[in-house]
Order: C-alpha cells, then structure tokens, then sequence
C-alpha cells in the first residue's frame, strides 16, 4: 500500500500503560473496538508493558500496512512518568526499529469536562436516585506517582469536580460537602486516611470516587481499602463508585486528543514538570534519560533507545 501522507488520513495510535488484570486489558480492548467504529481512520492500540497487545505489534501492523506518520495518543490520564517519558521513550524505540516512521505525540486526557461529567455519571449512580446534599462528600482517588506534578493534578481535579457541584451551588442547598483527593499508591493521603479525614469534618456519606480509566488491580485495592474502613466505621455509609470504563464520552476525548496532535495543538503543562524545573526534592531528575520499559511480548532491543530530557517531545 501506498504511503499516507496527509494529516487526516493518520492512523490513531492509543497508547496504554498495561496491566495484569484480565478485566483491564479486555476493557481495553472493547474500547479499541468502539474507537475503530468511530473514527474516519484506522485505529491501532497496544501497552507499553504489563501485558499483551505490546506496543510494537500495533506500531508494526500500521507499518505493514503503508502507514509512515501516525498521532499517538496515551491513554493515561494525568502526564506522569508514563505520559512524559516511558511513552515517548517507547515511541523513540519504534521509529528504530521502522524506518522512515513519524509521529505526533497527543496529550494526556485529563483533566477535561467531558472526564468530570463521566465522574458525576458514576457518582450518581450509587446514590440510588438521592441527591448529593451537606452530608455527602467524594474521596477522588488516583493512583499516585512519584511525580509531585501529577499528584498535584488529582487535587486540581477533585476542586474542578467540586466546583459547582458544592453545597450553596446552583440549587441552594443541595450539592456535595467537600471533594477531597487521595492516593492508592506512591502517595499520600491514601484511602483510609483521605475517608478519616471526610469523617472528621463531619460528612456521613462518603462516595469514593476512583480517577481511573479501566478495571484493575489498583481500582480493586481502592476498593478493598475503602471497604475495609467502612468496616470499621459503620456510622459512615461509604459507597464505592465505578471506573470511567469504555464508554462514548471517553471516545470523545481521544478522539479530541487526536485532532489536536494533528493540528500541532499540544497544551503541555511543562511549568512544574519535574524532567524541566528543579522541584524541590525532584532535583536529580532535570534533564533525565528517559527509557522505554519492557514488554514480555516485546523482543528485547540492546540498544534501549534513550530520550533525553524533556521526555513529551511532540514528534513531527
């Protein structure tokens, strides 16, 4: 086949983490099928690691096929460490192995309004048709980094979800107590202390809310732990909501990131990132290599192609 060289006629690459979960990779998977009904052009996915479909087989698919510029699009939901550099060191490792390959480099999804709009549809739905009132506060978990940038996105997102949704909002005196942020992993408050922490400030109905895109082993320990804390606090009704899961408004997302990428629209928060400016405690990460991680399905590459620096470098 011939190359493709006009911008609309790139194929969508998704980008995903990987994750051992059977659930999470099928989950995965039906939205790759939901996209490729979707979008005017083909539509390929695969994960950096964890688990199959690699990487490098959907990159390789579009490649046998005639495809020389691809968007890549990750699908995470914050820039961390994933978003800033182990995607794009992955990339770097395919335009390797494919000569001739290009790409652009989407963004992250989040935060976005149609994202809080999915997280109010979850929300909503343990409530069995009551409406949220002075009582009632969200713990929004993410899963936590060792990036203090990323962290500070899920606090950024727990106050956007809160605004206008508080009490003394649009309908005085309905509306959620407060929003709070938590962590499963890497960071802090985590689960048991974020719901301690709603107890104290006196909500009696608490909806965890988990900041993630598909079912997993981390959404599972979300679970487990808010479960566990309402054991022992029967006076607190905690309710545990749903991923954001396959679903259209998802698609509307990356479909958005996609058109993006093409028109070279990348809005980059590179002011606090941690591979740019030197956070303190993050000093040693300036300019830091950045390396693709690796895929069991993945044939190992001895040269472990490197970036440098900046690692969400906007391909061409």
């Amino acid at each position: 086949m011939t190359e493709r060289d006009e911008n609309t006629g790139r194929p969508l690459l998704v980008v995903g983490h990987g994750t051992r979960d059977a659930e999470g990779v099928a989950d995965f998977g039906r939205f790759l099928r939901r996209l490729r009904r979707r979008m005017p052009v083909p539509v390929a996915g695969g994960f950096i690691e964890l688990s199959p479909p690699p990487l490098t087989e959907a990159v390789s698919g579009l490649y046998a096929d005639g495809h020389r510029r691809v968007a890549a699009v990750p699908l995470v939901l914050v820039a961390a460490g994933h978003g800033k550099g182990d995607i794009p060191g992955a990339m770097a490792r395919e335009l390797a192995r494919h000569p001739g390959l290009s790409y652009r480099y989407g963004r992250p999804l989040g935060p976005h309004p149609t994202l809080l709009a999915l997280l109010q549809e979850r929300m909503e739905s343990v409530l069995d048709g009551t409406r949220p009132d002075r009582d009632t506060a969200v713990l929004l978990v993410g899963r936590g980094s060792t990036d203090p940038d990323a962290n500070a996105e899920i606090h950024k997102v727990a106050r956007l979800f809160w605004e206008g949704r508080g009490a003394g909002g649009p309908e005085q005196g309905h509306g959620l107590a407060c929003v709070e942020p938590a962590f499963v992993s890497l960071a802090r408050p985590s689960v048991p202390e974020g719901l301690e922490r709603l107890r104290r400030l006196g909500a009696r109905r608490v909806v965890v809310l988990p900041y993630f895109l598909f079912r997993g082993l981390l959404p599972d320990r979300v679970a487990q732990q808010a479960r566990a804390y309402a054991a022992s606090h029967p006076e607190l009704d905690v309710r545990c909501a749903e991923v954001i899961g396959d679903c259209d408004g998802l698609a509307d997302v990356v479909a958005e990131r996609y058109e993006e990428a093409l028109a070279g629209d990348i809005r980059m928060n590179c002011d606090t990132c941690v591979y740019r400016i030197a956070m303190p405690g993050f000093e040693h990460r300036v300019g830091a290599p950045q390396a693709p991680h690796d895929h069991p399905d993945d044939p190992a590459d001895p040269a472990h192609t490197h970036t440098h620096g900046h690692g969400h470098v906007h391909w061409q």
